[in-house]
């Protein structure tokens, strides 16, 4: 039940988790560069694109789940445009070709820290603009503030911390009354004028705060 298999991208961030992983029960997946999109291609891809087959075989599904390799499947990109972005496929070919892995909860998103709040006393790490302000407050006056911008940046020894045991996991789940043909033609499929109203409607900007 404890075995998990981290999914990364490029050798930077899968080296600091293979430094910092129980080998006993964690294993890691390194992507080389983004997955293709999916969406509308038959089974036939997973076994043309080495990479699809590779991950096929890492988990060991290709026959059924029953022999499914490991417990948690985690997907571990950086917390930017492009690492989202190879989080949306590789949920879309999940969703594509082995949609039970989600409905079973077998798939998760890894939460990393965005900052490190630090002085010579303490170390705060934070998952969210606020827990960050909320460092600072407490390590006042002057405590030094590090942004993460990628997983490669973060230390091997720091990164036990993120995956053991006080790691972070937000659960891909799916709702039961979804169709998961609909889903996908509308979030990857060909451009249209409702998804381009979507995106509108949600956009966020996010700025990062500079401090006095």
């Amino acid at each position: 039940m404890e075995s998990t298999l981290f999914i990364t991208e490029g050798d930077s961030a899968s080296g600091s988790i293979t430094k910092s992983r129980d080998v006993n029960t964690q294993a890691v997946f390194s992507l080389r560069g983004k997955p293709l999109n999916s969406y509308g291609m038959s089974k036939k891809i997973v076994y043309e694109n080495e990479e699809f087959n590779l991950l096929q075989a890492a988990l060991n599904i290709e026959e059924s789940l029953e022999d499914l390799r490991y417990n948690n499947i985690v997907i571990a990109t950086d917390a930017d445009v492009d690492g989202m972005h190879i989080r949306l496929l590789l949920i879309t070919f999940f969703l594509q070709f082995f949609p039970e892995l989600i409905k079973e909860g077998h798939l998760y998103i890894l939460q990393t820290p965005l900052f490190r709040v630090r002085n010579k006393k303490e170390t705060i790490y934070c998952y969210s603009e606020q827990e960050r302000i909320d460092a600072i407050e407490k390590l006042k006056p002057k405590p030094e503030i590090t942004r993460f911008k990628g997983l490669g940046e973060i230390s091997p020894d720091e990164f036990q911390h993120f995956i053991g045991n006080d790691i972070r996991l937000d659960p891909v789940m799916l709702d039961k009354a979804m169709s998961i043909e609909n889903l996908l033609r509308f979030y990857m499929g060909k451009n249209t004028p409702d998804r381009q109203e979507f995106i509108i409607n949600n956009l966020k900007v996010e700025l990062d705060r500079v401090e006095d």
